[in-house]
């Protein structure tokens, strides 16, 4: 009888795992094009859009998700609610992720010149440092998610390879220039080579007169 007992719990246990996992994976199919086309946009890496939204969310199934379209767990009053929350409601799914991104903006803006896109686990900590979430764990268990299904893959994507998936149409052609901040150390030269493109291109898509770049100075690229 015992023997029965913890078969069943471990086919239990299997099953809801592999169930979380399709779960996790559908909510990384649906959302890593816009996830995208952000972090080429404003310079935050598209895993960390990705990990926070799928904690913050159960990817997707808790309760102001479902119901509020809030997937990023952010408080406050406006928006459509079908559940009355302290938590925002939004019309749809895309502007719950618009919404992050002027809320990163406004509270965290000084990360977006401390960090590069790729560097996710300063973004991660940096997130926790400046209060997102209570928990002392929050950090962590973000880092945790983006290594298990390996979302830093996202990070050098360029938005134009990407066209299937929420917000977008397959034959739609997606053009926004990588948004990037310059750090210490910084030339133009360097860029260009990190982002396989010619100096001149860099001065003429940001009507640069000169070779001198400030420290938090943004650039197309």
């Amino acid at each position: 009888m015992i023997k029965k007992i913890i078969y069943f719990l471990v086919i239990i246990f299997y099953t809801s795992t592999a169930t979380a996992q399709s779960t996790a994976r559908e909510y990384i199919e649906n959302y890593r094009n816009i996830a995208v086309k952000l972090m080429n946009e404003h310079g935050i890496p598209a895993s960390i859009i990705l990990g926070i939204a799928m904690h913050e969310s159960g990817a997707g199934t808790s309760r102001i998700a479902k119901y509020n379209n809030n997937h990023f767990g952010l408080k406050g009053k406006g928006g459509p609610k079908t559940v009355p929350s302290a938590y925002k409601g939004y019309e749809s799914v895309q502007d719950c992720y618009s919404d992050f991104i002027d809320h990163m903006e406004n509270r965290f803006s000084g990360l977006f010149t401390r960090y590069h896109a790729n560097d996710y686990r300063g973004w991660a900590k940096g997130i926790q440092r400046g209060g997102y979430a209570s928990s002392k764990t929050w950090a962590s268990q973000v880092l945790g998610i983006i290594r298990k299904y390996n979302l830093t893959s996202l990070d050098s994507t360029n938005a134009k390879k990407e066209k299937s998936g929420v917000g977008f149409s397959e034959d739609t052609e997606i053009s926004n220039p990588i948004v990037y901040f310059v750090k210490k150390g910084d030339t133009l030269l360097a860029l260009a080579r990190r982002f396989e493109i010619s100096v001149s291109e860099i001065k003429e898509k940001n009507d640069l007169s000169s070779n001198i770049l400030q420290i938090g100075q943004k650039l197309h690229l």
